[in-house]
């Protein structure tokens, strides 16, 4: 009866434990969307940035540069990759080194972290940027492309997380930034492996995020980013469908580079472009989902097939 007693008063000081630091974590979080944390210092890092030769992963890499980083540019398209590296040094950037590789090809990606160990040194800041888009239903999507998306969105991530994160948990330090997508998020017409690759992304940053944290042995000084655009200009989205464009407006690669790098230097663990999305999304779940489609319905905002 006593051993009970004590089992039930230690459950409750436990619970009561709990809810104190979910009251002080809630105003925590309040307190730094009003005053957001001060922004670390990228300089001298080592900045690994898979698909530079264009868009996003070219502002990233202009963006990184002008905080005084070490760029590292990954592309298999080598002569986009070669007019980012020009215009970085035409900048005045000297700390720029240029690779081709197909990140989806598992042995090149081994290659790719031989060369770069060699030429560069560790790298600090791992951003999964590459990623491919087609746009279309279901139905017209063939197994060849399927395989491919999932080959280039999501595999990549992993044999570049592989390559270039023991390095990172050696020295207890680094970054890793995952580029998924509103649509890992939400399913979105005409984008059914898309979407379900950028899901798969989420997944795999949440859940290594939450290994190394439970790992006792780590000092916790390796930090997870997920960013989460909606519509970005970079080509990709061919067809876009807006209804409200002052709301859920496309994008520019330049200001979501610089959404990426600021969510970055503040350790943020997940941002959605334009902010206050993934916050939308997450009380709309609370809802019925006839509710979540109604809401989605009078938005009006996707994708339209390039078929």
């Amino acid at each position: 009866m006593i051993s009970q007693l004590t089992s039930v008063a230690t459950l409750l000081v436990d619970i009561t434990i709990l809810l104190l630091k979910v009251i002080i974590g809630v105003f925590e979080a309040l307190y730094q969307t009003l005053v957001p944390v001060h922004e670390k210092s990228v300089a001298n890092e080592t900045v690994l940035i898979t698909g530079t030769g264009h868009g996003i992963g070219r502002e990233l890499a202009l963006q990184f540069a002008q905080l005084g980083a070490k760029i590292v540019c990954v592309d298999i398209n080598k002569e986009g990759n070669e007019e980012t590296v020009k215009e970085l040094k035409d900048r005045g950037f000297s700390k720029v080194h240029r690779f081709e590789c197909d990140v989806s090809d598992r042995d090149q990606v081994v290659q790719l972290a031989a060369k770069v160990q060699k030429e560069v040194g560790d790298v600090t800041y791992l951003v999964n940027n590459a990623g491919i888009m087609p746009c279309h239903p279901f139905s017209s999507s063939s197994a060849d492309e399927i395989k491919k998306i999932f080959d280039i969105n999501v595999f990549a991530h992993f044999w570049m997380l592989q390559m270039f994160l023991p390095s990172m948990v050696r020295n207890n330090h680094g970054h890793v930034v995952g580029i998924s997508s509103m649509a890992g998020v939400l399913g979105l017409n005409n984008l059914v492996p898309y979407c379900s690759s950028k899901f798969a992304v989420r997944g795999l940053m949440e859940a290594l995020a939450e290994e190394l944290r439970e790992d006792k042995r780590q000092l916790n000084n390796i930090k997870f980013t997920t960013i989460f655009p909606y519509i970005v200009n970079t080509g990709l989205c061919k067809k876009p469908r807006i209804r409200f464009p002052g709301l859920l407006g496309i994008v520019s690669p330049q200001d979501a580079a610089k959404h990426i790098i600021q969510a970055v230097r503040r350790d943020y663990r997940e941002i959605s472009i334009p902010s206050g999305l993934l916050a939308v999304n997450y009380i709309l779940r609370m809802f019925p989902v006839k509710v979540t489609l109604m809401v989605k319905d009078f938005l009006d905002s996707g994708l339209e097939s390039h078929d």
